[in-house]
Protein backbone atom coordinates (compact mmCIF):
# COMPACT_ATOMS: atom_id res chain seq x y z
CA UNK A 1 0.00 0.00 0.00
CA UNK A 2 1.13 3.01 0.96
CA UNK A 3 1.83 6.21 3.51
CA UNK A 4 -1.90 8.00 3.79
CA UNK A 5 0.17 11.38 4.66
CA UNK A 6 2.83 11.33 2.02
CA UNK A 7 0.87 10.01 -0.75
CA UNK A 8 -1.93 12.82 -0.46
CA UNK A 9 -0.46 15.91 -2.54
CA UNK A 10 -3.66 17.86 -1.06
CA UNK A 11 -3.34 17.03 2.60
CA UNK A 12 0.54 18.13 2.19
CA UNK A 13 -0.95 20.91 0.67
CA UNK A 14 -2.54 21.98 3.47
CA UNK A 15 0.03 21.24 5.89
CA UNK A 16 2.52 23.21 4.44
CA UNK A 17 0.49 26.31 4.13
CA UNK A 18 -1.10 26.55 7.48
CA UNK A 19 -0.53 29.44 9.24
CA UNK A 20 1.19 27.56 12.20
CA UNK A 21 2.84 30.63 14.07
CA UNK A 22 -0.35 31.38 16.41
CA UNK A 23 -1.23 27.93 16.75
CA UNK A 24 1.56 26.59 17.88
CA UNK A 25 2.09 29.46 19.94
CA UNK A 26 -0.94 29.01 22.22
CA UNK A 27 -0.35 25.45 22.25
CA UNK A 28 2.91 25.52 23.44
CA UNK A 29 2.07 28.22 25.89
CA UNK A 30 5.15 30.12 24.46
CA UNK A 31 7.20 26.43 24.68
CA UNK A 32 6.18 26.66 28.53
CA UNK A 33 7.38 23.00 28.32
CA UNK A 34 10.33 22.85 26.23
CA UNK A 35 12.88 22.05 29.47
CA UNK A 36 10.44 19.80 30.99
CA UNK A 37 10.06 17.26 28.78
CA UNK A 38 12.72 16.39 26.17
CA UNK A 39 10.29 15.75 23.45
CA UNK A 40 8.47 19.35 23.76
CA UNK A 41 9.49 21.65 20.55
CA UNK A 42 11.78 24.32 21.57
CA UNK A 43 10.44 26.81 19.05
CA UNK A 44 7.91 27.09 15.73
CA UNK A 45 10.52 25.01 13.52
CA UNK A 46 10.79 22.31 16.13
CA UNK A 47 7.07 22.05 16.40
CA UNK A 48 6.32 21.83 12.77
CA UNK A 49 9.09 19.02 12.54
CA UNK A 50 7.48 17.06 15.57
CA UNK A 51 3.67 17.72 13.99
CA UNK A 52 4.84 16.19 10.36
CA UNK A 53 6.86 13.27 12.12
CA UNK A 54 3.89 12.42 13.79
CA UNK A 55 1.49 12.48 11.24
CA UNK A 56 4.06 10.44 8.88
CA UNK A 57 4.16 7.91 11.25
CA UNK A 58 0.00 7.48 11.28
CA UNK A 59 -0.07 8.15 7.31
CA UNK A 60 1.99 4.57 7.39
CA UNK A 61 0.02 2.57 9.63
CA UNK A 62 -2.90 3.97 8.41
CA UNK A 63 -1.39 2.98 4.55
CA UNK A 64 0.42 0.01 5.47
CA UNK A 65 -1.55 -1.91 7.93
CA UNK A 66 -4.91 -0.30 8.46
CA UNK A 67 -6.60 -0.35 4.71
CA UNK A 68 -4.93 -3.39 3.51
CA UNK A 69 -6.79 -5.53 6.46
CA UNK A 70 -10.06 -3.61 6.76
CA UNK A 71 -12.67 -5.45 4.32
CA UNK A 72 -11.48 -8.34 6.80
CA UNK A 73 -12.19 -6.66 9.90
CA UNK A 74 -15.52 -5.47 8.41
CA UNK A 75 -16.31 -8.71 7.68
CA UNK A 76 -15.20 -10.62 11.35
CA UNK A 77 -16.51 -7.45 13.25
CA UNK A 78 -16.80 -7.17 16.74
CA UNK A 79 -18.01 -10.15 18.92
CA UNK A 80 -20.15 -10.15 22.12
CA UNK A 81 -19.32 -12.57 24.57
CA UNK A 82 -22.64 -12.72 26.88
CA UNK A 83 -21.47 -14.82 29.84
CA UNK A 84 -18.53 -12.86 30.29
CA UNK A 85 -20.53 -9.63 29.11
CA UNK A 86 -17.69 -7.96 27.27
CA UNK A 87 -17.28 -7.39 23.90
CA UNK A 88 -14.27 -8.32 21.55
CA UNK A 89 -13.09 -6.43 18.49
CA UNK A 90 -11.87 -8.13 15.22
CA UNK A 91 -8.24 -9.57 15.24
CA UNK A 92 -7.26 -7.00 12.90
CA UNK A 93 -9.06 -3.86 14.64
CA UNK A 94 -7.57 -5.27 18.02
CA UNK A 95 -3.86 -5.13 15.86
CA UNK A 96 -4.50 -1.76 14.77
CA UNK A 97 -5.27 -0.12 18.35
CA UNK A 98 -2.44 -1.92 19.59
CA UNK A 99 -0.29 -0.01 16.74
CA UNK A 100 -1.24 3.21 17.78
CA UNK A 101 -0.85 2.57 21.38
CA UNK A 102 2.80 1.67 20.46
CA UNK A 103 3.22 4.44 18.86
CA UNK A 104 2.42 6.61 21.73
CA UNK A 105 -0.56 8.06 19.70
CA UNK A 106 -3.44 7.60 22.42
CA UNK A 107 -2.82 10.79 24.09
CA UNK A 108 -2.61 12.98 21.39
CA UNK A 109 -3.59 16.29 22.08
CA UNK A 110 -3.46 15.61 26.35
CA UNK A 111 -1.20 17.60 27.91
CA UNK A 112 2.36 16.19 28.94
CA UNK A 113 1.86 16.43 32.39
CA UNK A 114 -0.74 13.26 31.70
CA UNK A 115 1.37 11.24 29.06
CA UNK A 116 0.03 12.47 26.35
CA UNK A 117 1.87 14.42 23.00
CA UNK A 118 0.11 17.78 23.14
CA UNK A 119 -0.55 17.66 19.64
CA UNK A 120 -3.03 20.80 18.23
CA UNK A 121 -6.83 19.75 17.09
CA UNK A 122 -5.88 20.66 13.53
CA UNK A 123 -3.01 17.96 13.75
CA UNK A 124 -5.51 15.42 15.43
CA UNK A 125 -7.84 15.72 12.79
CA UNK A 126 -5.21 15.10 9.91
CA UNK A 127 -4.59 11.88 11.49
CA UNK A 128 -8.47 11.15 12.02
CA UNK A 129 -8.69 11.67 8.33
CA UNK A 130 -6.23 9.40 7.36
CA UNK A 131 -7.30 6.78 9.30
CA UNK A 132 -10.47 7.13 8.03
CA UNK A 133 -9.79 7.06 5.12
CA UNK A 134 -7.86 3.38 5.75
CA UNK A 135 -11.05 2.06 7.85
CA UNK A 136 -14.12 4.60 8.92
CA UNK A 137 -14.91 2.11 11.67
CA UNK A 138 -11.82 2.06 13.09
CA UNK A 139 -11.72 5.96 13.40
CA UNK A 140 -14.76 5.79 16.00
CA UNK A 141 -12.33 4.17 18.30
CA UNK A 142 -8.62 5.96 17.54
CA UNK A 143 -10.94 9.29 17.32
CA UNK A 144 -12.90 8.82 20.85
CA UNK A 145 -10.10 10.73 22.10
CA UNK A 146 -12.52 13.47 22.92
CA UNK A 147 -13.26 11.56 25.93
CA UNK A 148 -9.94 12.04 27.27
CA UNK A 149 -9.86 15.51 26.39
CA UNK A 150 -13.30 16.15 27.70
CA UNK A 151 -12.13 15.02 30.98
CA UNK A 152 -8.77 17.68 30.65
CA UNK A 153 -11.09 20.15 29.80
CA UNK A 154 -13.74 20.08 32.95
CA UNK A 155 -12.64 17.15 35.36
CA UNK A 156 -10.80 18.22 38.55
CA UNK A 157 -7.28 17.41 39.17
CA UNK A 158 -7.81 14.43 40.63
CA UNK A 159 -9.76 12.78 38.67
CA UNK A 160 -7.49 14.09 35.66
CA UNK A 161 -4.61 12.34 37.02
CA UNK A 162 -6.06 9.35 38.05
CA UNK A 163 -7.79 8.32 34.65
CA UNK A 164 -5.63 10.55 31.40
CA UNK A 165 -2.34 8.77 31.65
CA UNK A 166 -4.47 5.65 31.30
CA UNK A 167 -5.76 6.73 28.55
CA UNK A 168 -2.43 8.26 27.13
CA UNK A 169 -0.82 4.68 27.39
CA UNK A 170 -3.90 2.97 25.70
CA UNK A 171 -4.92 1.40 28.74
CA UNK A 172 -8.41 2.38 28.66
CA UNK A 173 -10.78 3.35 25.47
CA UNK A 174 -13.70 5.55 25.74
CA UNK A 175 -17.27 6.25 24.94
CA UNK A 176 -19.82 9.13 25.20
CA UNK A 177 -23.28 7.60 26.69
CA UNK A 178 -25.72 10.08 25.46
CA UNK A 179 -28.45 8.74 23.32
CA UNK A 180 -31.55 6.54 25.08
CA UNK A 181 -33.97 4.47 23.32
CA UNK A 182 -36.32 7.34 23.26
CA UNK A 183 -33.71 10.14 23.01
CA UNK A 184 -32.00 10.53 20.45
CA UNK A 185 -31.39 14.05 18.76
CA UNK A 186 -33.46 15.53 21.54
CA UNK A 187 -30.84 15.11 24.56
CA UNK A 188 -33.11 17.32 26.52
CA UNK A 189 -35.21 14.21 26.85
CA UNK A 190 -32.76 11.83 28.89
CA UNK A 191 -34.09 9.89 31.20
CA UNK A 192 -31.08 7.90 32.42
CA UNK A 193 -30.96 8.52 36.47
CA UNK A 194 -27.92 9.41 38.38
CA UNK A 195 -28.74 9.07 42.21
CA UNK A 196 -27.15 10.33 45.06
CA UNK A 197 -26.79 7.68 47.89
CA UNK A 198 -26.17 8.22 51.53
CA UNK A 199 -22.65 7.78 51.06
CA UNK A 200 -22.31 10.78 48.65
CA UNK A 201 -21.19 8.88 45.87
CA UNK A 202 -23.78 8.82 42.57
CA UNK A 203 -25.29 5.85 41.14
CA UNK A 204 -26.78 5.20 37.89
CA UNK A 205 -30.24 3.84 36.64
CA UNK A 206 -31.55 2.93 33.20
CA UNK A 207 -30.69 2.15 29.35
CA UNK A 208 -28.07 4.06 26.98
CA UNK A 209 -28.70 3.07 23.26
CA UNK A 210 -26.61 3.25 20.22
CA UNK A 211 -23.10 4.09 22.09
CA UNK A 212 -20.30 3.99 19.51
CA UNK A 213 -17.66 1.50 21.51
CA UNK A 214 -19.92 0.79 24.56
CA UNK A 215 -17.40 -1.71 25.25
CA UNK A 216 -14.72 0.97 26.79
CA UNK A 217 -13.57 1.04 29.73
CA UNK A 218 -14.57 4.52 30.69
CA UNK A 219 -17.61 6.06 29.67
CA UNK A 220 -18.98 10.45 30.15
CA UNK A 221 -22.75 9.67 30.81
CA UNK A 222 -25.59 12.39 30.49
CA UNK A 223 -27.84 11.49 33.24
CA UNK A 224 -31.03 13.07 35.02
CA UNK A 225 -29.85 14.30 38.56
CA UNK A 226 -32.39 16.58 39.40
CA UNK A 227 -35.41 15.08 40.66
CA UNK A 228 -38.73 16.34 38.87
CA UNK A 229 -37.06 17.93 35.78
CA UNK A 230 -37.84 17.26 32.53
CA UNK A 231 -35.02 19.34 29.84
CA UNK A 232 -31.93 20.17 30.26
CA UNK A 233 -31.73 22.06 33.03
CA UNK A 234 -31.91 18.72 35.50
CA UNK A 235 -28.68 16.82 33.61
CA UNK A 236 -25.24 16.61 34.93
CA UNK A 237 -22.18 14.41 33.39
CA UNK A 238 -20.67 11.42 35.06
CA UNK A 239 -17.55 9.22 34.54
CA UNK A 240 -18.39 5.76 34.96
CA UNK A 241 -15.69 3.44 34.96
CA UNK A 242 -16.63 -0.52 33.59
CA UNK A 243 -17.65 -2.57 36.59
CA UNK A 244 -20.46 -5.37 36.85
CA UNK A 245 -23.10 -2.86 37.13
CA UNK A 246 -23.12 -2.09 33.52
CA UNK A 247 -24.70 -4.81 31.22
CA UNK A 248 -23.62 -5.05 27.65
CA UNK A 249 -26.91 -5.85 26.20
CA UNK A 250 -26.04 -6.32 22.50
CA UNK A 251 -24.27 -4.76 19.75
CA UNK A 252 -26.08 -3.42 16.84
CA UNK A 253 -26.21 -5.05 13.39
CA UNK A 254 -25.17 -1.86 11.35
CA UNK A 255 -25.89 -0.94 7.69
CA UNK A 256 -21.80 0.01 7.79
CA UNK A 257 -18.90 1.10 9.98
CA UNK A 258 -18.82 -2.92 11.49
CA UNK A 259 -15.51 -2.83 12.59
CA UNK A 260 -16.34 -0.21 15.66
CA UNK A 261 -18.88 -1.90 18.20
CA UNK A 262 -22.27 0.25 18.73
CA UNK A 263 -23.81 -1.36 22.23
CA UNK A 264 -26.97 -0.80 23.99
CA UNK A 265 -26.47 -0.96 27.77
CA UNK A 266 -27.79 -0.78 30.74
CA UNK A 267 -26.78 0.25 34.04
CA UNK A 268 -27.87 -1.02 37.75
CA UNK A 269 -26.94 1.09 40.11
CA UNK A 270 -23.55 1.74 38.50
CA UNK A 271 -21.49 3.83 40.59
CA UNK A 272 -19.84 6.96 38.88
CA UNK A 273 -18.05 10.34 39.25
CA UNK A 274 -19.95 13.79 38.91
CA UNK A 275 -17.69 15.96 36.13
CA UNK A 276 -17.69 20.07 36.60
CA UNK A 277 -21.09 21.28 37.99
CA UNK A 278 -24.41 19.75 38.09
CA UNK A 279 -27.09 20.78 35.60
CA UNK A 280 -24.79 21.73 33.24
CA UNK A 281 -23.99 18.27 31.49
CA UNK A 282 -25.91 19.38 28.30
CA UNK A 283 -25.72 22.93 28.24
CA UNK A 284 -21.84 22.56 28.64
CA UNK A 285 -20.42 19.24 28.80
CA UNK A 286 -22.14 17.60 26.27
CA UNK A 287 -21.87 20.50 24.01
CA UNK A 288 -18.35 20.40 24.43
CA UNK A 289 -17.83 17.24 23.64
CA UNK A 290 -20.37 16.68 20.36
CA UNK A 291 -18.62 19.64 18.83
CA UNK A 292 -14.73 18.50 19.00
CA UNK A 293 -17.11 14.97 17.67
CA UNK A 294 -18.76 16.59 15.07
CA UNK A 295 -15.30 17.86 13.54
CA UNK A 296 -13.68 14.40 14.03
CA UNK A 297 -16.89 13.37 11.87
CA UNK A 298 -15.94 15.88 9.31
CA UNK A 299 -12.71 14.64 8.79
CA UNK A 300 -14.03 10.98 9.09
CA UNK A 301 -16.32 11.63 6.05
CA UNK A 302 -13.58 13.48 3.98
CA UNK A 303 -11.08 10.28 5.01
CA UNK A 304 -14.14 8.20 3.14
CA UNK A 305 -14.39 10.42 0.49
CA UNK A 306 -11.03 10.28 -0.61
CA UNK A 307 -10.92 6.74 -0.11
CA UNK A 308 -14.33 6.06 -2.98
CA UNK A 309 -12.78 8.49 -4.91
CA UNK A 310 -9.58 6.80 -5.39
CA UNK A 311 -11.36 3.56 -6.10
CA UNK A 312 -13.58 4.63 -8.57
CA UNK A 313 -10.46 6.85 -10.24
CA UNK A 314 -8.58 3.36 -10.29
CA UNK A 315 -12.06 1.82 -11.51
CA UNK A 316 -11.91 4.29 -14.27
CA UNK A 317 -8.46 3.92 -15.81
CA UNK A 318 -7.78 0.27 -15.69
CA UNK A 319 -12.01 -0.40 -17.44
CA UNK A 320 -12.23 -0.34 -20.69
CA UNK A 321 -15.11 0.02 -22.99
CA UNK A 322 -15.81 0.04 -26.35
CA UNK A 323 -12.09 0.19 -26.90
CA UNK A 324 -11.32 3.22 -24.47
CA UNK A 325 -10.50 3.71 -20.54
CA UNK A 326 -13.47 4.75 -19.07
CA UNK A 327 -11.56 7.62 -17.57
CA UNK A 328 -11.51 9.37 -20.70
CA UNK A 329 -15.18 9.43 -21.44
CA UNK A 330 -16.27 13.19 -20.94
CA UNK A 331 -19.19 11.98 -18.56
CA UNK A 332 -17.27 10.42 -16.42
CA UNK A 333 -14.21 12.35 -16.30
CA UNK A 334 -16.77 15.11 -15.35
CA UNK A 335 -17.83 13.34 -12.02
CA UNK A 336 -14.07 12.26 -11.54
CA UNK A 337 -13.22 16.07 -11.79
CA UNK A 338 -16.03 16.97 -9.69
CA UNK A 339 -14.90 14.56 -6.43
CA UNK A 340 -11.53 15.89 -6.81
CA UNK A 341 -12.14 19.35 -6.67
CA UNK A 342 -15.47 19.04 -3.95
CA UNK A 343 -13.02 17.00 -1.28
CA UNK A 344 -10.50 19.60 -2.20
CA UNK A 345 -13.11 22.21 -1.38
CA UNK A 346 -13.82 20.23 1.90
CA UNK A 347 -10.51 20.04 2.98
CA UNK A 348 -10.05 23.49 2.90
CA UNK A 349 -13.17 23.97 5.22
CA UNK A 350 -11.94 21.08 7.35
CA UNK A 351 -8.27 22.67 8.16
CA UNK A 352 -9.55 25.98 8.26
CA UNK A 353 -12.39 24.98 10.66
CA UNK A 354 -10.33 23.09 13.04
CA UNK A 355 -7.47 26.25 12.79
CA UNK A 356 -10.16 28.15 14.67
CA UNK A 357 -11.17 25.66 17.11
CA UNK A 358 -7.46 25.63 18.02
CA UNK A 359 -7.36 28.79 18.63
CA UNK A 360 -10.29 29.84 20.39
CA UNK A 361 -9.48 26.68 22.56
CA UNK A 362 -5.78 27.98 22.83
CA UNK A 363 -7.43 31.75 23.87
CA UNK A 364 -9.34 29.93 26.46
CA UNK A 365 -6.45 28.27 27.89
CA UNK A 366 -4.21 31.02 28.24
CA UNK A 367 -6.79 32.90 29.99
CA UNK A 368 -7.21 30.46 32.06
CA UNK A 369 -3.20 30.04 32.60
CA UNK A 370 -2.71 33.90 32.72
CA UNK A 371 -5.53 35.24 34.14
CA UNK A 372 -3.86 38.83 34.35
CA UNK A 373 -4.76 38.52 30.77
CA UNK A 374 -8.49 38.00 30.58
CA UNK A 375 -9.62 41.56 29.86
CA UNK A 376 -7.30 42.31 26.77
CA UNK A 377 -7.84 38.77 25.37
CA UNK A 378 -12.02 38.95 26.19
CA UNK A 379 -12.90 40.37 22.31
CA UNK A 380 -10.91 37.41 20.64
CA UNK A 381 -12.21 34.67 23.12
CA UNK A 382 -15.80 35.98 22.18
CA UNK A 383 -14.62 36.44 18.11
CA UNK A 384 -13.54 33.21 17.89
CA UNK A 385 -16.10 31.63 20.14
CA UNK A 386 -18.12 32.71 17.30
CA UNK A 387 -16.24 31.42 14.30
CA UNK A 388 -15.70 27.87 15.57
CA UNK A 389 -19.10 27.66 16.46
CA UNK A 390 -19.97 28.32 12.61
CA UNK A 391 -17.42 26.61 11.24
CA UNK A 392 -17.89 23.10 13.18
CA UNK A 393 -21.62 22.72 12.09
CA UNK A 394 -20.82 23.99 8.23
CA UNK A 395 -18.19 21.24 8.01
CA UNK A 396 -19.80 18.54 9.49
CA UNK A 397 -23.03 19.06 7.10
CA UNK A 398 -20.67 19.84 3.88
CA UNK A 399 -17.97 16.80 3.98
CA UNK A 400 -21.16 14.60 5.31
CA UNK A 401 -22.83 15.06 2.18
CA UNK A 402 -19.86 15.23 0.14
CA UNK A 403 -18.67 11.26 1.54
CA UNK A 404 -22.34 10.31 0.65
CA UNK A 405 -22.62 12.18 -2.85
CA UNK A 406 -18.61 10.43 -3.57
CA UNK A 407 -19.60 7.15 -2.48
CA UNK A 408 -22.82 6.85 -3.88
CA UNK A 409 -21.41 7.89 -7.47
CA UNK A 410 -17.97 5.75 -7.14
CA UNK A 411 -20.43 2.76 -6.98
CA UNK A 412 -21.77 4.08 -10.43
CA UNK A 413 -18.76 4.31 -11.98
CA UNK A 414 -18.25 0.62 -11.21
CA UNK A 415 -20.90 -0.05 -12.47
CA UNK A 416 -22.23 -3.82 -11.14
CA UNK A 417 -18.94 -4.33 -9.81
CA UNK A 418 -19.01 -1.85 -7.30
CA UNK A 419 -22.79 -3.60 -6.34
CA UNK A 420 -20.68 -6.58 -5.17
CA UNK A 421 -18.63 -7.17 -1.81
CA UNK A 422 -15.40 -7.70 -3.69
CA UNK A 423 -14.57 -4.01 -4.48
CA UNK A 424 -14.34 -1.65 -1.55
CA UNK A 425 -16.30 1.15 -2.93
CA UNK A 426 -19.29 -1.03 -1.30
CA UNK A 427 -17.83 -0.92 2.13
CA UNK A 428 -17.08 2.75 1.51
CA UNK A 429 -20.56 3.59 0.63
CA UNK A 430 -22.08 1.83 3.39
CA UNK A 431 -19.52 3.71 5.62
CA UNK A 432 -20.75 7.02 4.70
CA UNK A 433 -23.89 6.88 4.92
CA UNK A 434 -23.54 7.31 9.13
CA UNK A 435 -21.82 10.22 9.05
CA UNK A 436 -24.61 12.72 7.93
CA UNK A 437 -26.73 10.92 10.50
CA UNK A 438 -24.74 10.42 13.91
CA UNK A 439 -23.84 13.58 16.07
CA UNK A 440 -26.43 16.22 14.84
CA UNK A 441 -27.65 14.99 11.28
CA UNK A 442 -26.78 17.21 8.71
CA UNK A 443 -30.31 19.32 9.36
CA UNK A 444 -29.15 19.64 13.04
CA UNK A 445 -26.21 21.24 11.89
CA UNK A 446 -28.61 23.56 9.34
CA UNK A 447 -30.22 25.08 12.87
CA UNK A 448 -26.88 25.29 14.77
CA UNK A 449 -24.94 27.00 11.82
CA UNK A 450 -28.54 29.40 10.44
CA UNK A 451 -28.12 31.65 13.38
CA UNK A 452 -24.78 32.79 12.18
CA UNK A 453 -26.03 33.51 8.72
CA UNK A 454 -28.75 35.46 10.09
CA UNK A 455 -26.56 37.33 12.96
CA UNK A 456 -24.10 38.20 10.89
CA UNK A 457 -21.08 36.25 11.96
CA UNK A 458 -20.86 34.52 8.22
CA UNK A 459 -20.72 37.85 7.15
CA UNK A 460 -17.79 38.71 9.24
CA UNK A 461 -15.89 35.86 8.38
CA UNK A 462 -16.53 36.35 4.37
CA UNK A 463 -15.25 40.03 4.97
CA UNK A 464 -12.11 39.01 6.39
CA UNK A 465 -11.34 36.99 3.31
CA UNK A 466 -12.27 39.98 1.46
CA UNK A 467 -9.44 42.12 2.97
CA UNK A 468 -7.18 39.82 1.07
CA UNK A 469 -5.50 40.49 -1.97
CA UNK A 470 -6.89 38.53 -4.56
CA UNK A 471 -5.70 40.53 -7.32
CA UNK A 472 -4.01 37.40 -8.98
CA UNK A 473 -7.58 35.87 -9.53
CA UNK A 474 -9.73 39.02 -10.10
CA UNK A 475 -12.17 37.87 -12.43
CA UNK A 476 -12.88 34.62 -10.17
CA UNK A 477 -13.16 37.27 -7.10
CA UNK A 478 -15.55 39.48 -9.17
CA UNK A 479 -17.50 36.27 -9.22
CA UNK A 480 -17.33 35.57 -5.73
CA UNK A 481 -18.59 39.18 -4.53
CA UNK A 482 -21.21 38.90 -6.84
CA UNK A 483 -22.21 35.83 -5.15
CA UNK A 484 -21.58 37.54 -1.76
CA UNK A 485 -24.75 40.54 -2.77
CA UNK A 486 -26.64 37.69 -3.34
CA UNK A 487 -26.60 35.79 0.10
CA UNK A 488 -26.77 39.21 1.93
CA UNK A 489 -30.34 39.80 -0.52
CA UNK A 490 -31.18 36.38 0.60
CA UNK A 491 -30.88 37.41 4.05
CA UNK A 492 -32.48 40.03 4.08
CA UNK A 493 -35.81 38.67 2.27
CA UNK A 494 -35.85 36.74 5.14
CA UNK A 495 -35.61 38.99 7.87
CA UNK A 496 -37.94 41.26 5.55
CA UNK A 497 -40.73 38.14 5.92
CA UNK A 498 -40.16 38.33 9.61
CA UNK A 499 -41.85 34.28 10.33
CA UNK A 500 -40.04 31.75 12.14
CA UNK A 501 -41.16 29.05 9.44
CA UNK A 502 -39.83 30.73 6.47
CA UNK A 503 -36.89 30.95 8.38
CA UNK A 504 -36.68 27.63 8.68
CA UNK A 505 -37.84 26.42 5.60
CA UNK A 506 -35.05 28.64 3.67
CA UNK A 507 -32.23 27.40 6.36
CA UNK A 508 -30.40 24.95 4.43
CA UNK A 509 -30.48 27.21 1.21
CA UNK A 510 -29.14 29.94 3.53
CA UNK A 511 -26.45 27.69 4.68
CA UNK A 512 -25.12 26.22 1.47
CA UNK A 513 -24.90 29.64 0.14
CA UNK A 514 -22.74 30.56 3.09
CA UNK A 515 -20.16 27.65 2.99
CA UNK A 516 -19.81 28.11 -1.03
CA UNK A 517 -18.76 31.37 -0.73
CA UNK A 518 -16.63 30.76 2.26
CA UNK A 519 -14.94 27.77 0.27
CA UNK A 520 -14.35 30.00 -2.71
CA UNK A 521 -12.47 32.44 -0.93
CA UNK A 522 -10.57 29.74 0.73
CA UNK A 523 -9.49 28.09 -2.84
CA UNK A 524 -8.64 31.13 -4.43
CA UNK A 525 -6.79 31.78 -1.00
CA UNK A 526 -5.07 28.52 -1.90
CA UNK A 527 -3.97 29.26 -5.43
CA UNK A 528 -2.09 31.94 -4.32
CA UNK A 529 0.22 29.01 -3.83
CA UNK A 530 -0.55 26.38 -7.06
CA UNK A 531 -0.98 27.49 -10.68
CA UNK A 532 -3.36 23.99 -10.39
CA UNK A 533 -5.56 25.85 -7.43
CA UNK A 534 -6.25 28.28 -10.08
CA UNK A 535 -7.50 25.75 -12.34
CA UNK A 536 -9.32 24.39 -9.09
CA UNK A 537 -10.88 27.56 -8.24
CA UNK A 538 -11.92 28.11 -11.23
CA UNK A 539 -14.56 24.88 -11.77
CA UNK A 540 -15.38 24.78 -8.21
CA UNK A 541 -16.77 28.65 -8.49
CA UNK A 542 -18.34 28.71 -11.63
CA UNK A 543 -20.52 26.14 -10.06
CA UNK A 544 -20.96 27.83 -6.91
CA UNK A 545 -21.86 30.84 -9.02
CA UNK A 546 -25.16 28.56 -10.44
CA UNK A 547 -26.04 27.12 -6.86
CA UNK A 548 -25.68 30.51 -4.67
CA UNK A 549 -27.82 32.13 -7.61
CA UNK A 550 -30.33 29.10 -7.59
CA UNK A 551 -30.63 29.52 -3.88
CA UNK A 552 -31.23 33.23 -4.30
CA UNK A 553 -34.04 33.24 -6.73
CA UNK A 554 -35.81 30.79 -5.09
CA UNK A 555 -36.22 32.50 -1.65
CA UNK A 556 -36.56 35.59 -3.27
CA UNK A 557 -39.55 34.35 -5.80
CA UNK A 558 -41.62 32.58 -2.46
CA UNK A 559 -43.62 33.17 0.14
CA UNK A 560 -45.57 31.64 2.98
CA UNK A 561 -48.08 30.20 0.97
CA UNK A 562 -45.08 27.51 -0.34
CA UNK A 563 -44.58 26.66 3.18
CA UNK A 564 -48.43 26.45 3.74
CA UNK A 565 -48.35 23.73 0.98
CA UNK A 566 -45.52 21.55 1.81
CA UNK A 567 -47.65 20.91 5.60
CA UNK A 568 -51.36 20.71 3.68
CA UNK A 569 -49.83 18.38 1.31
CA UNK A 570 -48.55 15.66 4.00
CA UNK A 571 -51.59 16.21 6.11
CA UNK A 572 -54.08 16.15 3.18
CA UNK A 573 -55.14 13.04 0.84
CA UNK A 574 -56.70 13.77 -2.37
CA UNK A 575 -60.25 11.88 -2.45
CA UNK A 576 -61.22 10.67 -5.29
CA UNK A 577 -64.09 8.49 -6.23
CA UNK A 578 -64.26 6.09 -9.12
Amino acid sequence: MSNFFTDNNDLLFQFKHLDFEWLVQLREDDFADKDKYDYAPKDLNDAIESYKRVLDIVGDISGEFVAPNAPEADKEGPRLDHDKNEVYYAKATAEAMKKFTQADLMGFTLPRKYEGIQMPITIYTMAIEMVSRGDAGLMNLFGLQDIAGTINEFASEEIKEAYLPRFARGEVTGSMALTEPDSGSDLQSVHLKATQGNDGKWYLNGVKRFITNGRAEVSLVLARSEEGTKDGRGLSFFLYERDDKMIIRRIEDKLGIHTSPTCELQFNDAPSVLIGDRRRGLTKYTMFLMNGARLAIAAQALGIAEAAYREAYKYAVDREQFGTPIDKMVPVYEMLTQYKVNIEAGRSLLYESSKYVDIKEGLEHKVENHPELKIDLRDQVKKYTRWAAFFTPIVKAYNTELANKVAYDGIQIHGGTGFMRDFNIERHYRDARITNIYEGTTQLQVIAAIGGVISGTANEIINFYEEQDFSYVSDLHKKVKASTNLLDGAVGKIKEVNDDDFKSYHSRRLVEMAYDIIMSYLLMRDAKHSERKVKTANIFIDEMVNRVESRYNFIKNSDLSLVKYHSEILETEEQVEL
